[in-house]
């Protein structure tokens, strides 16, 4: 379970609901089924004209996805390409094949497949980065489909207003108060439902998505890194530090945690010593 996701689910469902229960006489008064409807309903409508089929049924396995705590197993990764490496250096086919057949990441085990079956580099690169960019365009097109719900729902919630207006003009010489209100009701509802579906819930999920899918390119290209040395028969230790730097942080190269030398202190260490003088000329 991925905690950040359940926390943001469940915080901003706290929120809402303690606005309502503290803000609002009947807190009832904000369950409008026909709002409800028409936001949900007309943004589902929109989706399924807007995508094919077999799009839209991925966003159950997408849900699915924010919930789980992908890690990315890198350091594996590390270890796996810095021993193939060393096996590919030492001329050892026969191990590094047997090695290869324990690799979990295809992605992995494409590159050094094409490796060991002597595939120019230029190709093997050109492959993978083809992957990648393949990879990048699917998952853009599918958090996409929710930052295009997030644009169709507060439209419809638009759209719930006018018809609950319109609605609110016929009965409003003749009416009573309570239908009068029931109409209201839904013009001012819907906006509020298309609002809360597109901020709460549609475009956190398109980030979460997009985020994820950075994480997973990052991945890739640096499994390509050492797939590219790994040609050039580089060494083991050299790949395992290159490819360690692509995980380090921006403020990893500036301090690395160790201790610091105070600015006046390590001032007077530069400062050239004393001349002492131990007699006349």
């Amino acid at each position: 379970m991925n905690p950040s996701t359940l926390i943001g689910f469940v915080l901003g469902l706290i929120t809402v609901i303690l606005v309502l229960v503290f803000s609002a006489i009947n807190s009832w008064a904000y369950l409008n089924l026909p709002g409800l409807i028409i936001v949900i309903g007309g943004t589902l409508a929109a989706l399924f004209i807007s995508y094919p089929m077999r799009e839209v049924l991925r966003i159950p396995h997408l849900l699915g996805a924010i919930f789980r705590s992908d890690k990315l197993d890198t350091q594996r990764d590390i270890d796996e390409l810095s021993g193939l490496a060393q096996l590919w250096m030492n001329e050892d086919v026969h191990k590094a094949e047997e090695a290869l057949k324990k690799v979990t990441n295809p992605f992995l085990r494409t590159g050094v497949q094409l490796i060991i079956n002597h595939t120019p580099e230029e190709q093997i690169i050109e492959l993978l980065q083809w992957r990648i960019a393949r990879l990048r365009a699917r998952e853009h097109a599918e958090s996409q489909m929710f930052r295009t719900m997030a644009s169709f729902a507060p439209a419809f919630g638009m759209l719930g207003t006018l018809i609950g207006l319109v609605s609110l003009m016929t009965v409003l010489g003749t009416g009573g108060m309570d239908l009068i209100g029931h109409h209201l009701s839904i013009a001012l509802m819907a906006t509020f439902y298309g609002l809360l579906l597109s901020n709460l819930i549609c475009k956190p999920i398109a980030v979460k998505l997009e985020r994820r899918t950075e994480q997973r390119v990052v991945l890739l290209n640096m499994i390509m890194q050492g797939v590219s040395m790994m040609c050039e028969r580089r060494g083991p230790a050299l790949v395992r530090e290159t490819l360690n730097s692509f995980m380090l942080h921006v403020e990893d190269e500036i301090y690395d945690g160790g201790p610091v030398t105070p600015p006046v202190r390590r001032a007077r260490r530069q400062r050239a010593p004393s001349l002492k003088v131990t007699g006349r000329p």
